[in-house]
């Protein structure tokens, strides 16, 4: 295992030779471990997450060039003086801003004008009135801003004052970090003011030295800490969703045989770049990547390649792949560009979550679900796309859409058991009608409904596209609804907030795609009715 981590770690060295910065090499400081939010991770890790939670970006621009995470978060640490005049605290909400008297133009603000704003200091006050009362109870959605934007000022003085940049181990405690007389810090200090790489590689050198005097347990596992650099640089499932684009281009574009081949070969490749993604990520935290949002929004996209995969296997269609292709596209799309909304970063589990086997068994079988509805939304948008250009659907691809709902409401119906046998063992009660609880239970029944309308002959296969759409909606709800907009009920570890415009956006761009369908198919039939004999006079 140690031999695979070291060729992780020197394959990630290779690949990123040729991007390194002129003037100093930060390098050697992302492999450097720390302790933060629970877990131990790269300085990297950590210096990405820092700012993303800050600015809401990976890099930061600052005289014109753009600085990537490392540089800023270093700077931040080791030279802070004029930082505090740097707009880099990202405000989102107009309102708030609004309310605060800032410019509503402006993303990006100074810890000076957010520090000295008296409004900002009186939500502040009031947020954590309403908490020290009652620890659970709900903000509105100024409040939440207010909150969340003192977390951005917290983090901001905690790198400028060095208290967050906690590298070195104590025992079983919490790591601490580097005093101000440290000889390391001193180094690191002068190498990165002066530029210098000769003092900041002594500097880094002497850190690895403080950090190895503590006993081996209570150190960073060093193989992790390299492939959570490889990881991190990777960007594996950024890579995916540009395969996957790929594949689909390739089944559009290029005829016969040839296009087939190249969705098959690009949505392969990128399916075993996202499987490798998901196995990093576990190695990394030791459980199932789907706990938060972000995880679950990558894992649905996964599955609805993978079902799509398993079923161009056996029927040879396309259909399948061009049906996944756009959704696992837009998935991976708003995973990679949204992180303010969907946090990517690694978090160690709640304790209604630590138990790893419901984990894997409930949480990844619901999201499954979901992937093969996800797969049934882009083939029954196949199906109504071919009316809106008059084109009749053939009854293989209704077919084919039939068998891929029948696995998601089995998924579904599984899935929702294995959650009250779960929610039985932690809360003593199978069914409390919890929203989370109440939604899956809507959008299950609503699938049956479909299938069940089918088989009684209620409608056909468009029909049964139309309502694969509709009732896709039921599991935005479920899925993104109840965590993002209600933010109550006990799913809590799952709560987040942002992304409403554009869930609404998608909801009412769905139901005017199906209604314009649906006129365009009445239409088609009224042409096709042959006329009635009048007769002979």
């Amino acid at each position: 295992m140690t031999s695979l981590f070291r060729i992780f770690a020197f394959a990630a060295a290779l690949f990123f030779f040729c991007n390194a910065s002129h003037g100093l090499d930060l390098t050697g400081l992302d492999s450097i471990p720390i302790q933060e939010g629970g877990r131990k991770k790269p300085f990297l890790v950590f210096a990405d997450e820092a700012l993303l939670s800050l600015s809401g970006k990976s890099r930061y621009v600052k005289d014109g060039a753009k600085i990537d995470s490392t540089a800023t978060v270093a700077s931040l640490w080791l030279t802070p003086v004029g930082w505090e005049d740097q707009p880099l605290v990202l405000i989102g909400n107009k309102k708030f801003k609004d309310q605060l008297g800032l410019d509503p133009a402006k993303k990006l603000f100074t810890y000076r004008e957010l520090a000295g704003n008296e409004k900002l200091r009186d939500a502040l006050q009031d947020v954590s009135a309403i908490r020290s009362k009652n620890p659970k109870a709900s903000l509105d959605v100024l409040q939440r801003e207010a909150s969340t934007v003192g977390m951005r000022l917290a983090v901001f003085e905690g790198l400028v004052s060095g208290r967050s940049v906690t590298l070195l181990p104590t025992g079983a405690a919490a790591w601490s970090p580097l005093k101000s007389d440290d000889v390391a810090l001193a180094k690191l200090r002068e190498g990165f003011r002066s530029n210098n790489q000769a003092d900041f590689d002594a500097g880094l050198a002497e850190l690895r030295v403080e950090q190895a005097r503590e006993e081996a347990r209570f150190q960073a596992d060093a193989g992790k800490i390299a492939l959570e650099v490889f990881y991190q640089r990777l960007h594996p499932f950024r890579w995916a969703w540009i395969l996957y684009l790929a594949a689909g281009i390739g089944l559009l574009v290029v005829p016969g045989k040839g296009g087939y081949a190249l969705g098959w070969a690009f949505g392969l490749g990128g399916f075993l770049l996202q499987a490798a993604g998901f196995a990093f990520r576990t190695i990394i935290s030791g459980r199932a990547p789907v706990t938060n949002m972000y995880e679950s929004v990558v894992w649905v996209a996964f599955g609805t390649i993978l079902f799509a995969l398993i079923f161009e296997a056996i029927y040879r269609s396309r259909y399948f792949l061009l049906g996944a292709v756009p959704v696992a596209v837009a998935s991976l799309i708003l995973a990679d560009t949204q992180p303010v909304i969907l946090d990517r970063a690694i978090h160690p589990l709640v304790p209604v979550l630590a138990d790893n086997f419901w984990l894997t068994t409930h949480v990844l079988t619901i999201t499954l679900s979901y992937a093969a509805f996800a797969l049934a939304l882009g083939v029954g948008h196949i199906i109504l796309g071919k009316s809106l250009i008059a084109s009749k659907a053939s009854p293989a691809l209704h077919n084919y859409l039939y068998r891929t709902l029948q696995i998601g409401v089995l998924l579904l119906a599984i899935g929702t058991v294995l959650g009250a046998v779960w929610a039985n063992y932690s809360w003593g009660r199978f069914w409390d009608w919890d929203p989370k609880e109440t939604w899956a239970l809507i959008a299950f029944l609503t699938y049956l409904f479909l299938l069940h309308g089918r088989i009684a002959g209620k409608w056909g296969g468009f029909g049964m596209a139309v309502g694969a759409v509709l009732a896709f909606q039921c599991v935005i709800m479920a899925w993104y609804g109840v965590n993002f907009i209600l933010g109550v009920g006990l799913h809590s570890y799952g709560f987040g907030s942002g992304g409403l415009p554009g869930a609404i956006a998608f909801v009412l761009c769905e139901v005017a795609f199906v209604t314009l369908a649906m006129i365009r198919h009445k239409q088609a039939k009224k042409i096709a009715r042959p006329p009635l004999d009048e007769g002979v006079s």
